[in-house]
């Protein structure tokens, strides 16, 4: 007979905000299969050590781990983000412990290149609006076959300044040529392909943000960048909210200088009532669902399965935090 006690431990697996990833349509079971799962809807700062209490994989995709719930949580082996960001985790304070920290890098890029144009769109066709005004009778109350509110802009043969050229960047531009339009690039390294920044926003009908938030590029399209940019034209912001100042994009929707703005990303989440893009004129703002597909989230709920099956076998992929001071743990130490 076989003693239970002899019997190894499952691992123990958290999810600390497993809510927006799967709130009901998908299912936990690539993760279930690797250990004893827990999964929570949201997790307030506050209860982060308390539910992450002898964890050996703590999962997450916006709930912050810092340094000093890292000093309490001991048994604490690895963290897999349900996200391609990890700036919630103190990857530094992980690496000084030897906890790696390892994200999924591609899942979403069809859905964000697909939202990149639902925004744009919008903001040339404005379907949502024009349908609205037909559930609300206007159609039915017309003198005229047709009707529309402003004008309606065709997108072939507009310029699409693409600035980060990485997966996600790259699909929008081969979008962008399928709809007839002259692509234009901007990379963080030169290239033969890359123009400089300035050019592309003082050439660009439309402008579409893909880089990463980084020091360098926090508040890079301010005031004075917005200035450069073409009168009338569009800017969209799938990437991250800081990558814009928000104040001056609102004054340049307000002054009419920018004919619009298709925003998935705001750079608080969820915004104050006190936000100044949410009244400012022909500005679109979806809640940050542009990665949120049924097949996108399906793809990063297996990937991030994946990087926690390689955490417990001692070869963790995708680590974002460096070189680790200690080794992983194997599961039988």
């Amino acid at each position: 007979m076989t003693d239970p006690a002899a019997e190894p431990r499952r691992p123990r697996l958290v999810v600390l905000d497993g809510r927006t990833t799967n709130p009901g349509d998908l299912a936990w079971e690539a993760l279930e299969r690797l250990g004893d799962l827990v999964v929570h809807p949201h997790t307030p700062p506050d209860r982060v050590v308390e539910r992450l209490h002898g964890a050996d994989v703590a999962v997450t995709n916006k709930t912050p781990i810092t340094a000093t719930d890292l000093e309490a949580l001991p048994a604490l082996r690895g963290i897999a983000m349900l996200s391609t960001g990890h700036d919630v985790v103190d990857g530094a304070a992980a690496q000084r412990r030897g906890v790696p920290v390892c994200n999924v890098p591609e899942y979403g890029t069809a859905s964000v290149a697909q939202a990149v144009f639902a925004l744009l769109l919008e903001l040339t066709n404005r379907t949502g609006h024009h349908a609205a005004t037909v559930r609300e009778g206007r159609w039915s109350a017309s003198t005229d076959f047709c009707y529309w509110d402003g004008p309606l802009i065709e997108l072939a043969g507009l310029t699409l300044g693409v600035v980060g050229m990485g997966r996600i960047g790259a699909a929008v531009a081969r979008l962008g040529v399928a709809f007839g339009m002259e692509v234009l690039s901007h990379r963080r390294t030169p290239g033969p392909e890359s123009v400089p920044l300035d050019l592309l926003l003082s050439s660009s009908d439309v402008v579409s943000l893909h880089c990463p938030l980084t020091p360098d590029t926090r508040g890079l399209i301010d005031a004075t960048r917005i200035a450069r940019m073409k009168p009338g034209a569009l800017l969209i912001n799938t990437g991250r909210g800081a990558l814009v100042n928000e104040a001056d994009l609102a004054a340049a929707l307000t002054s009419g200088h920018l004919g619009g703005a298709g925003l998935d990303v705001l750079s608080v989440e969820p915004p104050p009532a006190s936000q100044p893009l949410l009244a400012a004129p022909n500005c679109v703002i979806t809640p940050h669902i542009a990665w949120a597909t049924v097949q996108a989230r399906q793809r990063l709920i297996q990937a991030t399965a994946a990087n926690v099956e390689a955490l417990l076998a001692g070869a963790p992929r995708h680590v974002v935090n460096g070189r680790l001071d200690s080794p992983f743990p194997h599961p039988s130490a």
